[in-house]
């Protein structure tokens, strides 16, 4: 499942590889799962970055993210 929108949410959080705002779109949402609080909704920044969005009540929440495929990996800030 593919779509270039995503879910609403506010979470006041930008992207830290493009410093695009994390609830703005556009996003690919790349699949999305049902869960008993409401679902989980993998997505894709338009820089690359692989997003894991927990949906419920409160909102979308990113609570997992990726570096984009082409970002050199490194320790700095560990």
């Amino acid at each position: 499942m593919t779509s270039t929108t995503g879910a609403t949410g506010t979470t006041g959080t930008s992207c830290p590889y493009c410093g695009w705002p994390d609830d703005a779109e556009p996003f690919q949402v790349v699949s999305r799962h049902g869960t008993a609080a409401g679902s989980t909704v993998w997505t894709r920044c338009g820089c690359g970055s692989l997003q894991v969005r927990a949906v419920d009540d409160r909102g979308a929440r990113i609570v997992s993210r990726s570096r984009p495929a082409d970002a050199p990996w490194s320790r700095a800030g560990r």
